[in-house]
């Protein structure tokens, strides 16, 4: 993958993040710039959540504490783990590694089909908790939406009044399934992680979560590179206005659209430039353009 690298000081440069009205809907979500921060979303609790982040899915052990603790060296403050990932560990001592303090640090993990249910929940949790090293979970979500679904939504609406979490959701599901829960929610659910790529852009779903006052998020915002993500000839076309890569332009599609990322790299070069992101816009030619490329379909058909 060809990338374009440029030297930026995370810290202490004003990040500029301009609205878009094209092909985005900001109706749950307030976008800030922040000095020295990606700049955040707002969920619907109020809780503030970088709208680029860190994925961790298959770094485990020494790579993923190493990679962890380069992320928040780089500016990364949104990292996203699962009990799945079997990580938690490793995200956690990361974290410590790198010596920053708890409070700038916004974490995720998830709970998986097995450990549904009511009492499940709560043994899961504190199990990740631990793991982690953490005396609170920023961001709480439902992996899957298969098992106890209403004993575990019970047992994370309580962990959050107890101030465990600060905000909870779910991940991969449809509007209907998230209808569903919230026909029996006393607490509704902040953020839905779901896949979104350019080759799978998911636009009628996210206008209709975003109408339930649910943040999207995307996991693996480059679809692994599957179908030459990294060289598709529109995607590197735009990048060339820019002086940016492909991987850049996906990202800044993405965040145009008020959505969340959470790209993965064990790469310092890759972590860098999955940062530097904010110092260019998409016009409403490129998001047209970029939009040509949807093919409607997962790409990811074996996870699902």
């Amino acid at each position: 993958m060809k990338k374009s690298i440029r030297n930026i000081a995370i810290l202490g440069i004003l990040f500029t993040f301009p609205l878009f009205s094209y092909g985005q809907s900001q109706t749950q979500s307030s976008i800030n710039s922040n000095m020295g921060k990606v700049p955040e979303v707002t969920l619907s609790n109020g809780v503030k959540m970088p709208i680029l982040g860190f994925g961790t899915l298959n770094l485990r052990g020494a790579v993923g504490e190493a990679s962890v603790a380069e992320a928040i060296s780089v500016g990364f403050r949104l990292f996203d783990t699962a009990t799945r990932y079997g990580n938690e560990e490793a995200v956690g001592k990361g974290i410590k590694k790198s010596g920053i303090a708890r409070e700038e640090l916004f974490i995720t993990t998830k709970i998986w089909v097995d450990d549904t249910g009511y009492e499940n929940t709560k043994t899961t949790f504190n199990r990740s908790l631990n793991k982690l090293g953490l005396e609170y979970i920023d961001l709480y979500l439902i992996h899957r939406p298969r098992g106890d679904i209403r004993g575990t939504w019970k047992a994370m609406e309580e962990l959050y009044e107890a101030g465990k979490i600060r905000a909870i959701g779910v991940s991969n599901f449809n509007p209907q399934q998230l209808a569903e829960l919230m026909s029996y929610a006393k607490i509704k659910p902040m953020v839905n992680q779901i896949e979104v790529n350019p080759y799978f852009q998911q636009k009628e779903e996210q206008e209709a979560i975003e109408k339930l006052g649910i943040q999207v998020e995307a996991w693996s915002p480059f679809a692994q590179g599957r179908k030459g993500l990294f060289t598709n000839p529109i995607l590197v076309a735009i990048g060339k206005k820019y002086n940016k890569s492909a991987a850049q332009v996906t990202l800044r599609w993405l965040i145009q659209r008020g959505i969340v990322a959470i790209p993965r790299t064990a790469e310092r070069a890759h972590m860098l430039e999955n940062i530097d992101i904010f110092d260019f816009e998409l016009d409403a030619a490129d998001m047209q353009q970029i939009s040509s490329l949807d093919l409607k379909e997962s790409q990811f058909p074996e996870w699902n």
